[in-house]
């Protein structure tokens, strides 16, 4: 479930945006790879970045309303303070700063339908863990049953490259 919302950081001029490489901020290794990508891409092609935050929805206090009021509240602020840190991240290798989407939800869902609501968004930029247990849920999903719902190409940058791998192909 949606709420349609999207938060942009510092730019709050959508349509002055051309393409946009979405990144999916979350807490895993592989983020720092997808945003290097990300970024230097964007630098070079002259696209924006843009960082996707999604809210898990917690169930078990929806029917104390002010308390999930609360959880809300709290929970937009986390996503903010990870946005701004995934954003000095990027601000590395692109001094442009990019633009923060934050959605609630289940994380496949809201991916699918920031892109199906944003016609900006040329690339979805996924980082891939290299471990045993595989990529991981989220490159899984969407490459697998759900990439005919994207329309839009995905990038996977593997894990484990380094930066001089990723300046020399971004």
């Amino acid at each position: 479930m949606s709420n349609g919302s999207a938060w942009q950081g510092e730019s709050d001029s959508r349509k002055a945006i051309g393409r946009t490489l979405l990144c999916v901020v979350d807490d895993t290794p592989e983020l720092s790879v997808a945003l290097q990508f990300a970024a230097r891409r964007a630098k070079r092609t002259g696209a924006h970045v843009g960082l996707l935050y999604v809210i898990e929805q917690a169930t078990e206090f929806q029917h104390w309303s002010s308390v999930g009021d609360l959880m809300r509240a709290e929970a937009y602020s986390d996503a903010e303070r990870v946005l701004s840190r995934a954003a000095e991240h990027i601000q590395q290798w692109n001094k442009e700063p990019p633009v923060f989407y934050i959605r609630e939800g289940n994380r496949r869902d809201e991916i699918i339908e920031q892109i199906k609501e944003d016609p900006s968004i040329a690339f979805l930029v996924l980082g891939a863990a290299t471990g045993r247990e595989g990529p991981g849920p989220l490159v899984t999903a969407l490459t697998g049953k759900w990439v005919g719902q994207l329309h839009i190409p995905v990038v996977i940058v593997p894990g484990n490259v380094s930066e001089d791998e990723i300046a020399s192909f971004a």
